[in-house]
């Protein structure tokens, strides 16, 4: 698929635009722009009001102002290095306009004595006296209308001016072609939106603040054109996994049956609902490609497990993948009485798997006499290989992106995909990082789990806490106490934390308290681990090492010193480590006083709420999305325009709306679906490009 021709003057070398020469091509690099077409997309950030006034006496110094005045005296400097001055009078007001390293030649010319010019600057008082050092513009009384009443600024960079950059700015708008238009029409005559054209020149130059807003209808449009094209690009590489033939597993609901009956507990509505979708899903004979968001506790895995025996039921086999060791091994022993239940072999597969164990476990993989496999990344290496792999189940944190997604299903098998992931996401954000896959939600907590008790304390008041952990222990209960991150130094956390174990076991008692941090070898800490597990210690003090995953149903209090500097999400996955058993179990979040606004906010939302989806979208609205997955590993999509904080609705509207466009022309070949080619080319969507061409 060729770029479209009328583009073609978009995608010019920088250098064939009027006034950009090798220097301000590098300086406009900076800003991300390589090609003219770039320059449509850096809008301006604010304005300067340049309408006339009458006279300086109308404003309030410092600011900008625009007055036409007779041109008084000149008066050059006296020593080198000094400023060259010249008197003007405005209708009510005298007032001297100041330059330094100015050639007096020049400015005679520029401000001839006698005349009468419209000047344009920043207005300040210097020892009482009004002055405009360097005014912006200096116009003739004919050529006023020169002058933009609301002038744009635009986000600079080392080596350019904002003359250069809107000059540029505006060689590279009359370049804009009349496109066809990719928007379906009733939304947008539902919405207002100017065509895409007239949206680049109503941003561009502004008539007043309103048309700086995310809200105006330009920008609107400008920030949905760049969702809808992200949301093709994610939806055609959806049909394109779907594509790839997949194979009907059709479960017979035997080994569910098996296992179901052994559970002291019936599942969730929500939890009954995602396994009629994936079994539904792999039902088909596309390939499903399955999200199943779950906050801490909804039962998440047991869902996965029925999904897997959903696979071994229809003759085939599954894997489990967990990002680390220790959770495949949690996995593992979660899941095998469950696997017993069901008369099903399940088997572990890491990288400490060596020699005659792992040929072993291999061989069995090939034969089919393990038919669910539970383990690290380590089983995708390349001697791995299943008799009949139906269906592979991500356990991720985040550390799985869309190109990985698209790898594990170019496997060759056409396994179906399952990600689960814990970390409750906005839905907007959901849809930019997962807009490919389809999403089942657990937004209820099974049953038996109590609500956690959540209370805020301040640090003053540590001997009391110390005192409620000592009842606690004498009733049989476990605690952990997790201190944080102080300074990015691993050093001072690690003394913290063993300046804080040493103080509770002086006070509780040399067995009862155990110790994990970053600093410690892997075995001690596995060791330390598996005393807390095993219950012979009470208490374990820990940095953040515990947040994923762990589960000890006993462990009832969770405390958090300095509760104020950690994150909401952090704070949520810590406290989802209780409340796993049958007792009520209570969150203690020690904070250092005074509290910041924020520190507040963050604390006060933990306390009022268990909802994990509430809590992330409190976590977007204080943080930002960059923040809140750390942009770099999410694979989020940076964009120019478009501001997931506040037009998240926009991005759910280009998600339905990019795959009904597709569901009507697969093939982008109608009028519409070649003019979402076009915007495919103009927003870089090479992705989305590659796999048209491949379709």
């Amino acid at each position: 698929m060729s770029r479209p021709e009328i583009l073609f003057p978009l995608f010019a070398g920088l250098e064939t635009l009027e006034g950009v020469g090798p220097k301000t091509a590098l300086a406009l690099a900076a800003l991300g722009v390589e090609r003219p077409k770039d320059l449509l997309f850096v809008l301006p950030h604010s304005a300067v009001d340049r309408s006339r006034k009458a006279s300086v006496r109308d404003v309030v110094p410092p600011c900008t102002v625009t007055v036409e005045v007779e041109v008084g005296g000149h008066l050059p400097p006296r020593q080198k290095g000094r400023p060259y001055r010249i008197w003007v009078r405005d209708a009510a007001l005298e007032f001297q306009l100041v330059f330094f390293h100015a050639r007096g030649d020049y400015l005679q010319k520029l401000l001839p004595t006698g005349e009468r010019r419209l000047i344009s600057g920043k207005i300040e008082l210097f020892d009482s006296i009004a002055q405009m050092v360097h005014p912006e513009h200096v116009l003739l009384l004919e050529d006023a209308g020169d002058l933009p009443l609301f002038e744009p600024v635009y986000p600079l960079t080392a080596g350019l001016t904002q003359r250069q950059i809107a000059k540029t700015v505006a060689s590279a708008l009359a370049r804009a072609p009349v496109v066809p238009e990719w928007i379906d029409p009733n939304l947008l005559a539902r919405e207002g939106w100017p065509d895409w054209r007239a949206a680049l020149q109503t941003t561009h130059a502004p008539q007043d603040q309103a048309a700086l807003a995310f809200t105006h209808p330009a920008r609107q449009r400008l920030a949905y054109d760049e969702l809808f094209a992200h949301q093709l690009t994610l939806s055609l590489a959806r049909a394109h996994l779907r594509r790839g033939n997949g194979v009907a597993s059709i479960g017979t609901n035997a080994l569910r049956r098996k296992v179901l009956a052994t559970l002291p507990y019936a599942p969730t509505t929500a939890q009954t609902r995602a396994v009629a979708e994936i079994a539904q899903d792999m039902a088909q004979p596309l390939r499903m490609n399955r999200l199943l968001q779950g906050d801490v506790g909804s039962g998440k895995t047991l869902v996965a497990f029925l999904a897997l025996l959903t696979a071994v039921e229809a003759g085939g086999q599954g894997v489990l993948m967990a990002p680390t060791e220790i959770l495949a091994r949690q996995h593992r022993e979660g899941l095998l009485p469950l696997a017993e239940a069901a008369g099903v072999r399940l088997e572990l597969l890491t990288g400490r798997d060596k020699g005659a164990e792992r040929a072993a476990k291999l061989e069995a993989l090939l034969g089919g006499q393990i038919q669910i496999l539970v383990g690290t990344h380590a089983v995708f290496q390349k001697d791995v290989h299943f008799q009949d792999l139906r269906l592979a189940v991500v356990d991720e944190q985040h550390r799985f992106g869309v190109a990985q997604r698209m790898e594990l299903g170019a496997k060759g098998q056409a396994a179906d995909v399952l990600v689960m992931t814990a970390t409750p996401i906005p839905r907007s954000l959901a849809l930019a990082s997962y807009g490919d896959m389809d999403v089942s939600v657990l937004d209820e907590k099974p049953a038996g789990r109590q609500p956690i008790k959540t209370v805020l304390i301040s640090a003053a008041r540590m001997d009391e806490v110390v005192g409620h952990l000592a009842r606690a222990v004498a009733d049989g209960r476990q605690a952990y106490w997790v201190c944080p991150l102080v300074e990015e130094s691993e050093l001072v956390d690690y003394a913290s934390a063993v300046e804080r174990f040493e103080t509770l076991r002086a006070a509780l008692g040399e067995d009862v308290v155990g110790l994990v941090h970053g600093q410690m070898p892997v075995a001690d800490k596995d060791a330390a681990m598996a005393r807390f597990v095993a219950g012979q210690t009470k208490i374990l003090v820990a940095t953040t090492v515990i947040e994923v995953g762990v589960n000890v149903p006993n462990a009832s209090i969770m405390v958090i010193e300095r509760a104020e500097i950690f994150g909401l999400a952090q704070l949520h996955q810590l406290r989802g480590r209780v409340g796993r058993g049958a007792v009520q179990s209570t969150c203690l979040l020690v904070y250092q006083a005074p509290l910041s606004e924020a520190g507040e906010r963050r604390l006060k939302v933990i306390r009022d709420t268990e909802d994990g989806f509430r809590i992330s979208e409190e976590d977007l609205a204080i943080r930002g999305a960059g923040d809140l997955i750390g942009t770099a590993q999410s694979g989020l999509p940076r964009f120019r325009v478009a501001d997931l904080e506040r037009q998240a609705g926009l991005m759910a509207v280009a998600q339905s709306d990019a795959r009904a466009l597709l569901a009507m022309d697969p093939d982008l070949t109608s009028p519409r679906g070649r003019a979402a080619r076009v915007l495919l080319w103009l927003l870089d969507q090479d992705r989305a490009i590659k796999l048209i061409s491949v379709g």
